[in-house]
Protein backbone atom coordinates (compact mmCIF):
# COMPACT_ATOMS: atom_id res chain seq x y z
CA UNK A 1 0.00 0.00 0.00
CA UNK A 2 1.47 3.20 -0.59
CA UNK A 3 3.06 5.69 2.10
CA UNK A 4 3.23 9.22 2.50
CA UNK A 5 5.71 10.86 4.58
CA UNK A 6 3.77 12.05 7.59
CA UNK A 7 4.47 16.22 7.82
CA UNK A 8 7.49 16.88 9.26
CA UNK A 9 7.73 14.07 11.34
CA UNK A 10 9.70 10.78 10.59
CA UNK A 11 6.49 8.80 10.18
CA UNK A 12 5.30 7.52 6.68
CA UNK A 13 1.73 6.53 6.74
CA UNK A 14 -0.35 4.17 4.70
CA UNK A 15 -2.77 6.17 2.88
CA UNK A 16 -5.29 3.87 4.28
CA UNK A 17 -5.58 4.31 7.81
CA UNK A 18 -7.96 1.96 10.34
CA UNK A 19 -10.89 4.32 12.45
CA UNK A 20 -11.78 2.89 15.93
CA UNK A 21 -14.89 4.70 16.92
CA UNK A 22 -17.42 1.80 14.88
CA UNK A 23 -15.92 -1.05 16.94
CA UNK A 24 -16.62 0.73 20.59
CA UNK A 25 -19.72 2.04 19.23
CA UNK A 26 -21.77 -0.99 18.04
CA UNK A 27 -19.70 -2.96 20.72
CA UNK A 28 -18.18 -5.12 18.49
CA UNK A 29 -17.01 -8.97 20.26
CA UNK A 30 -12.96 -9.12 20.45
CA UNK A 31 -12.84 -11.78 17.43
CA UNK A 32 -14.11 -9.70 14.87
CA UNK A 33 -11.67 -6.75 15.82
CA UNK A 34 -8.66 -8.98 16.15
CA UNK A 35 -9.73 -10.70 12.21
CA UNK A 36 -10.75 -7.00 11.17
CA UNK A 37 -7.34 -4.90 12.41
CA UNK A 38 -5.24 -8.60 11.59
CA UNK A 39 -6.05 -8.63 8.19
CA UNK A 40 -5.53 -5.10 7.60
CA UNK A 41 -2.44 -4.78 9.13
CA UNK A 42 -1.16 -7.97 6.65
CA UNK A 43 -2.56 -6.59 3.84
CA UNK A 44 -0.29 -3.09 4.78
CA UNK A 45 -2.45 -0.55 6.69
CA UNK A 46 -0.29 0.88 9.66
CA UNK A 47 -2.34 3.66 11.10
CA UNK A 48 -4.47 3.20 13.93
CA UNK A 49 -6.52 5.86 14.93
CA UNK A 50 -8.73 5.69 18.25
CA UNK A 51 -9.94 7.75 21.02
CA UNK A 52 -11.05 7.93 24.69
CA UNK A 53 -13.91 8.70 24.10
CA UNK A 54 -15.08 5.32 21.82
CA UNK A 55 -16.42 3.40 24.29
CA UNK A 56 -14.32 -0.40 24.44
CA UNK A 57 -12.51 1.03 21.64
CA UNK A 58 -9.26 1.00 23.01
CA UNK A 59 -9.44 -2.15 24.79
CA UNK A 60 -10.17 -4.26 21.81
CA UNK A 61 -7.39 -2.44 19.91
CA UNK A 62 -5.10 -3.28 22.60
CA UNK A 63 -6.16 -6.80 22.66
CA UNK A 64 -6.12 -7.84 19.20
CA UNK A 65 -3.47 -6.37 18.08
CA UNK A 66 -1.03 -5.09 20.85
CA UNK A 67 1.40 -7.91 20.45
CA UNK A 68 1.83 -6.37 17.02
CA UNK A 69 2.85 -2.85 18.19
CA UNK A 70 6.16 -2.62 16.38
CA UNK A 71 3.76 -2.59 12.58
CA UNK A 72 2.01 0.09 13.08
CA UNK A 73 1.33 3.45 14.25
CA UNK A 74 -1.32 3.90 17.02
CA UNK A 75 -3.13 7.07 17.58
CA UNK A 76 -5.50 8.10 20.11
CA UNK A 77 -7.50 11.28 21.85
CA UNK A 78 -8.06 12.82 24.80
CA UNK A 79 -9.99 15.15 26.95
CA UNK A 80 -13.46 14.01 25.48
CA UNK A 81 -14.21 11.35 27.78
CA UNK A 82 -17.10 8.22 28.56
CA UNK A 83 -18.48 8.40 25.41
CA UNK A 84 -18.52 12.37 24.82
CA UNK A 85 -20.39 12.27 28.43
CA UNK A 86 -18.07 14.34 30.27
CA UNK A 87 -15.15 16.23 29.27
CA UNK A 88 -11.02 17.24 30.91
CA UNK A 89 -8.61 19.69 29.62
CA UNK A 90 -6.72 20.04 32.59
CA UNK A 91 -3.06 19.50 32.66
CA UNK A 92 -3.60 16.72 35.03
CA UNK A 93 -6.64 15.10 33.34
CA UNK A 94 -5.21 15.16 29.78
CA UNK A 95 -1.81 12.93 30.91
CA UNK A 96 -3.94 10.34 33.61
CA UNK A 97 -6.51 9.72 30.08
CA UNK A 98 -3.23 9.05 28.21
CA UNK A 99 -2.07 6.95 30.83
CA UNK A 100 -5.15 4.79 30.91
CA UNK A 101 -5.35 5.27 27.40
CA UNK A 102 -1.84 3.09 27.34
CA UNK A 103 -2.80 0.47 29.45
CA UNK A 104 -5.70 -0.18 27.47
CA UNK A 105 -3.83 -0.28 24.37
CA UNK A 106 -0.89 -2.57 25.69
CA UNK A 107 1.44 -0.27 24.46
CA UNK A 108 4.55 1.98 26.43
CA UNK A 109 4.02 4.41 23.88
CA UNK A 110 1.93 6.34 21.83
CA UNK A 111 2.69 7.64 18.14
CA UNK A 112 0.27 10.87 18.11
CA UNK A 113 -1.39 11.62 21.21
CA UNK A 114 -4.49 14.26 20.11
CA UNK A 115 -6.95 16.50 21.62
CA UNK A 116 -10.19 15.55 20.99
CA UNK A 117 -11.86 18.43 19.11
CA UNK A 118 -11.78 21.62 22.18
CA UNK A 119 -12.65 24.32 21.31
CA UNK A 120 -10.56 27.48 20.80
CA UNK A 121 -11.26 28.95 24.07
CA UNK A 122 -10.03 26.10 25.89
CA UNK A 123 -6.58 25.70 23.56
CA UNK A 124 -5.94 29.28 24.50
CA UNK A 125 -6.33 28.16 27.88
CA UNK A 126 -3.23 26.33 27.50
CA UNK A 127 -3.25 23.91 29.77
CA UNK A 128 -4.94 20.88 27.89
CA UNK A 129 -1.95 21.41 25.72
CA UNK A 130 0.82 21.80 28.31
CA UNK A 131 -1.16 18.53 29.27
CA UNK A 132 0.33 17.02 25.72
CA UNK A 133 3.58 18.68 25.92
CA UNK A 134 4.52 16.88 29.79
CA UNK A 135 2.99 13.75 28.07
CA UNK A 136 5.63 13.86 25.39
CA UNK A 137 8.17 14.85 27.83
CA UNK A 138 7.76 11.72 29.50
CA UNK A 139 7.92 9.87 27.05
CA UNK A 140 4.35 8.79 26.86
CA UNK A 141 3.56 9.91 22.79
CA UNK A 142 6.47 10.69 20.22
CA UNK A 143 4.11 13.73 18.60
CA UNK A 144 1.26 15.69 19.48
CA UNK A 145 -2.31 16.87 16.86
CA UNK A 146 -5.14 17.95 16.82
CA UNK A 147 -8.70 16.40 16.07
CA UNK A 148 -11.30 19.10 15.22
CA UNK A 149 -12.78 21.27 12.75
CA UNK A 150 -13.29 25.06 11.88
CA UNK A 151 -12.31 27.89 13.77
CA UNK A 152 -10.91 25.72 16.84
CA UNK A 153 -8.90 23.73 14.23
CA UNK A 154 -7.82 27.33 12.68
CA UNK A 155 -6.68 27.74 16.24
CA UNK A 156 -4.54 24.90 16.64
CA UNK A 157 -2.60 25.31 14.08
CA UNK A 158 -2.16 29.13 15.17
CA UNK A 159 -0.43 27.72 17.78
CA UNK A 160 2.28 26.50 16.43
CA UNK A 161 2.59 23.72 18.68
CA UNK A 162 1.02 20.09 17.06
CA UNK A 163 2.47 18.03 14.88
CA UNK A 164 -0.55 17.15 12.98
CA UNK A 165 -4.35 18.18 12.24
CA UNK A 166 -7.19 15.51 11.78
CA UNK A 167 -10.33 17.28 10.22
CA UNK A 168 -13.45 16.39 8.51
CA UNK A 169 -13.15 16.54 4.50
CA UNK A 170 -14.91 14.46 2.01
CA UNK A 171 -17.38 15.06 -1.33
CA UNK A 172 -19.67 16.93 1.26
CA UNK A 173 -17.13 18.61 3.58
CA UNK A 174 -15.01 20.52 1.24
CA UNK A 175 -14.77 23.67 3.15
CA UNK A 176 -11.42 22.80 4.54
CA UNK A 177 -9.57 22.32 1.46
CA UNK A 178 -8.62 25.88 0.81
CA UNK A 179 -8.67 26.70 4.79
CA UNK A 180 -7.15 24.73 7.37
CA UNK A 181 -5.90 22.06 5.14
CA UNK A 182 -4.11 24.28 2.79
CA UNK A 183 -2.66 26.20 6.29
CA UNK A 184 -1.91 23.24 7.98
CA UNK A 185 0.29 22.04 4.93
CA UNK A 186 2.24 25.25 4.98
CA UNK A 187 2.85 24.76 8.42
CA UNK A 188 3.98 21.39 7.80
CA UNK A 189 1.40 19.42 9.80
CA UNK A 190 1.31 15.86 9.06
CA UNK A 191 -2.72 16.17 8.06
CA UNK A 192 -5.23 13.15 8.61
CA UNK A 193 -8.88 12.98 6.91
CA UNK A 194 -11.88 11.62 9.07
CA UNK A 195 -14.76 11.07 7.36
CA UNK A 196 -13.33 10.97 4.31
CA UNK A 197 -16.22 9.08 2.65
CA UNK A 198 -19.08 11.14 4.31
CA UNK A 199 -19.83 7.87 6.12
CA UNK A 200 -21.31 6.92 2.54
CA UNK A 201 -24.85 8.30 3.02
CA UNK A 202 -25.54 7.71 -0.65
CA UNK A 203 -26.45 4.21 0.30
CA UNK A 204 -29.85 5.38 1.79
CA UNK A 205 -32.71 6.30 -0.15
CA UNK A 206 -34.21 8.33 2.44
CA UNK A 207 -32.97 9.95 5.66
CA UNK A 208 -31.14 7.91 7.63
CA UNK A 209 -32.75 6.89 11.10
CA UNK A 210 -29.30 7.92 12.53
CA UNK A 211 -28.81 11.77 13.10
CA UNK A 212 -25.40 11.88 12.91
CA UNK A 213 -25.67 11.15 9.16
CA UNK A 214 -28.17 13.71 8.66
CA UNK A 215 -26.11 17.01 7.34
CA UNK A 216 -23.81 14.93 5.12
CA UNK A 217 -27.15 13.19 3.50
CA UNK A 218 -29.09 16.04 3.00
CA UNK A 219 -26.17 17.81 1.04
CA UNK A 220 -25.41 14.85 -1.03
CA UNK A 221 -29.28 15.67 -1.98
CA UNK A 222 -28.61 18.96 -3.47
CA UNK A 223 -25.04 17.88 -4.98
CA UNK A 224 -26.46 15.50 -6.98
CA UNK A 225 -23.12 14.33 -8.01
CA UNK A 226 -23.23 12.46 -11.55
CA UNK A 227 -21.01 9.55 -10.02
CA UNK A 228 -23.23 8.57 -7.40
CA UNK A 229 -25.67 7.07 -10.49
CA UNK A 230 -23.05 4.32 -10.54
CA UNK A 231 -23.02 1.22 -8.51
CA UNK A 232 -22.43 1.91 -4.75
CA UNK A 233 -18.93 0.37 -5.10
CA UNK A 234 -17.70 2.80 -7.88
CA UNK A 235 -19.53 5.82 -6.36
CA UNK A 236 -17.96 4.60 -2.59
CA UNK A 237 -14.59 3.95 -4.66
CA UNK A 238 -14.98 7.73 -6.55
CA UNK A 239 -15.59 9.68 -3.50
CA UNK A 240 -12.64 7.89 -1.32
CA UNK A 241 -10.32 8.58 -4.07
CA UNK A 242 -11.59 12.04 -4.52
CA UNK A 243 -10.40 12.86 -0.30
CA UNK A 244 -7.09 10.56 -1.22
CA UNK A 245 -6.42 13.26 -3.88
CA UNK A 246 -6.64 16.29 -2.12
CA UNK A 247 -3.43 18.12 -2.03
CA UNK A 248 -1.76 18.02 1.50
CA UNK A 249 -3.60 14.42 3.02
CA UNK A 250 -1.65 11.86 4.38
CA UNK A 251 -4.07 9.09 5.46
CA UNK A 252 -7.46 8.84 5.25
CA UNK A 253 -8.85 7.32 8.15
CA UNK A 254 -12.01 4.58 7.45
CA UNK A 255 -14.11 2.96 10.51
CA UNK A 256 -15.95 -0.12 9.59
CA UNK A 257 -16.78 -3.48 11.14
CA UNK A 258 -16.59 -5.82 8.50
CA UNK A 259 -13.03 -7.08 7.18
CA UNK A 260 -14.52 -7.27 3.86
CA UNK A 261 -14.79 -3.42 3.75
CA UNK A 262 -11.64 -2.88 4.66
CA UNK A 263 -10.35 -4.86 1.62
CA UNK A 264 -12.44 -3.62 -0.30
CA UNK A 265 -11.35 0.05 0.60
CA UNK A 266 -7.59 -1.15 0.09
CA UNK A 267 -8.41 -1.98 -3.65
CA UNK A 268 -10.13 1.43 -4.16
CA UNK A 269 -7.31 3.28 -2.95
CA UNK A 270 -4.57 1.34 -4.61
CA UNK A 271 -6.31 3.07 -7.75
CA UNK A 272 -4.82 6.14 -6.84
CA UNK A 273 -5.71 9.69 -6.94
CA UNK A 274 -8.52 11.08 -9.04
CA UNK A 275 -7.82 12.45 -13.27
CA UNK A 276 -7.77 16.84 -12.76
CA UNK A 277 -10.88 16.82 -14.42
CA UNK A 278 -12.53 14.20 -12.29
CA UNK A 279 -11.30 16.60 -9.13
CA UNK A 280 -12.26 19.55 -10.18
CA UNK A 281 -15.88 18.66 -11.74
CA UNK A 282 -16.48 17.58 -8.01
CA UNK A 283 -14.79 20.77 -6.90
CA UNK A 284 -16.93 22.61 -9.46
CA UNK A 285 -20.17 21.02 -8.09
CA UNK A 286 -19.60 21.98 -4.63
CA UNK A 287 -18.53 25.70 -5.29
CA UNK A 288 -21.60 25.78 -7.14
CA UNK A 289 -24.14 24.47 -4.83
CA UNK A 290 -22.39 24.90 -1.30
CA UNK A 291 -24.25 26.75 1.20
CA UNK A 292 -22.18 29.26 3.43
CA UNK A 293 -23.36 27.36 6.25
CA UNK A 294 -22.17 24.17 4.81
CA UNK A 295 -18.95 24.09 7.45
CA UNK A 296 -17.00 21.05 8.42
CA UNK A 297 -18.47 18.31 10.78
CA UNK A 298 -17.06 17.93 13.81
Amino acid sequence: MEKRKFGKTDLEFSVLGFGGAEIGWDNKTQQTVADLLNSALDAGLNVIDTAAAYKTSEELIGNAVGKRRQEFYLLTKCGALDAFTREDWSKKGILETIENSLRNLKTDYLDVAQLHSCSAEVLNRGEAIEGLLRAQEKGYTRYIGYSGDNEAARAAIETEVFDSLQTSVSIADQSPIDGNIRFAKEKGLGIIAKRPIANAVWRHKELPPDSYHHEYWKRIQQLKYDFLNKSLEEATATALRFTLSIDGIDTLIVGTTKPDRWQENARYVAEGNLSSEEFEAIRDRWREVGGEDWVGMT
